[in-house]
């Protein structure tokens, strides 16, 4: 059966819409910069660009959209900006909650949480557990997560599990190690966006995104707003995933809608 139109944005295939979108939000300092403020002026207004593409998600069916808000690196920044990055955290959420209901979205994390100041700890288990039962997107925030930190985290994981007896040396493949990454629970991203011009994975999703569509954008990350959103998911439809095979292998349903 064929998939309703997308009213709002008739441009897009809705047959080809990514299931997972991750973006690596790119710019703040930058943009604080140019506009004659400390850093944290950025990550206050890259707050409206994290709801602008949260809504936008949800509207086109995205069913996962998973954020960089901060890496393990990051605690490295000075201590000014960490404190003023978890208490903009705590805020944020408390704020969004509403928002988040309204719209059906189901709030989750990845990362070593137990990193996070106390207060971040708790607003995080209560919206988690007061949006639980949405469904419409998942919003899956990156906090304290690096891809080479999980990947360590799954490995130990798995030797122990070899330790005990639970498996063996010669059953680990790549089931092993995807379930027991911070993301198994969730597919692999079909889409990557970075934004603010720079060309790099930054140790985000290192495993996930072997095979994900990367697209770049000179846009800061306080201006990112849903036509950028557009914009890369419009270049994502016009490309071909191989996932290794040829262009003559790619079902024929998927080559005739100038997919990704």
């Amino acid at each position: 059966m064929a998939i309703e139109p997308i009213s709002e944005y008739p441009q897009l295939n809705p047959e080809r819409i990514p299931e997972h979108v991750a973006i690596i939000m790119d710019g703040n300092g930058r943009w604080a910069k140019q506009q004659g403020h400390m850093r944290i002026f950025g990550h206050k207004h890259g707050v409206n660009a994290v709801r602008n593409s949260v809504e936008f998600a949800a509207e086109i069916g995205v069913r996962y959209l998973t954020l960089y808000a901060f890496s393990t690196e990051n605690w490295n920044r000075p201590p000014l900006e960490i404190n003023a990055l978890m208490q903009l955290l705590v805020d944020t959420i408390e704020k969004e909650l509403p928002n988040l209901m309204k719209n059906n979205i189901r709030l989750k994390t990845i990362g070593n949480r137990s990193q996070l100041p106390k207060r971040c700890q708790r607003q995080l288990e209560e919206t988690e557990k007061a949006t639980e039962n949405n469904t419409r997107t998942t919003l899956i925030l990156a906090l304290s997560y690096s891809g080479r930190w999980d990947i360590i985290e799954a490995v130990k994981k798995i030797s122990s599990d070899v330790q005990t007896g639970g498996i063996k040396v010669d059953d680990i493949n790549e089931d092993t190690l995807n379930n027991a990454l911070n993301t198994a629970a969730y597919p692999n991203p079909d889409l990557l966006i970075r934004t603010s011009g720079e060309m790099r994975i930054s140790n985000f999703l290192l495993w996930e995104i072997a095979y994900s569509e990367i697209h770049f954008t000179r846009v800061l990350w306080p201006d990112f707003r849903k036509e950028h959103f557009l914009e890369a998911v419009l270049d994502y439809q016009k490309r071909e995933r191989r996932f290794g095979k040829t262009s003559d292998q790619i079902e024929p349903v998927q080559k005739g809608a100038n997919t990704a």
